[in-house]
């Protein structure tokens, strides 16, 4: 099985495309998750979408908007808001966890495969077939 990241920006627009992608394909969602961490002194989130692994092909995406969303456990904001509904709308609950930030990583791409690893450990992925 492949399980892969795949990044949208930071913006509204993303986010709003990450909220599209969780509807058009609320029979393959398998978690909401956000991903808190601390860049410098910000305090910032991930939003990520896991879905269900396709068939045939066993492909597992990962959306993320990654690191562009301020914390709303520190500064409540509209981009997450809007994420919170989307969950709320899907009947999902946003599952939380504190990662380190991606800046700790030379390459983007070692930065998730910690997460998939972290993912794995508490068992949101399923792990490798």
């Amino acid at each position: 099985m492949i399980q892969r990241f795949i990044e949208l920006g930071e913006g509204f627009t993303d986010i709003y495309e990450l909220v599209e992608l969780a509807k058009a394909n609320q029979h393959r969602l398998l978690h909401m998750m956000a991903f808190h961490t601390t860049i410098d002194t910000k305090q910032v989130t991930s939003l990520v979408l896991i879905l269900k692994p396709t068939d045939p092909g066993k492909f597992q995406a990962l959306y993320i908007c990654r690191e562009g969303v301020p914390n709303p456990n520190d500064l409540p904001n509209q981009r997450y808001d809007l994420f919170a509904q989307t969950a709320e709308m899907l009947n999902k609950t946003i599952h939380e966890l504190s990662v380190k930030p991606s800046t700790m990583f030379h390459e983007k791409e070692l930065y998730y495969q910690h997460l998939i690893g972290i993912l794995r450990l508490n068992h949101y992925l399923l792990p490798l077939q």
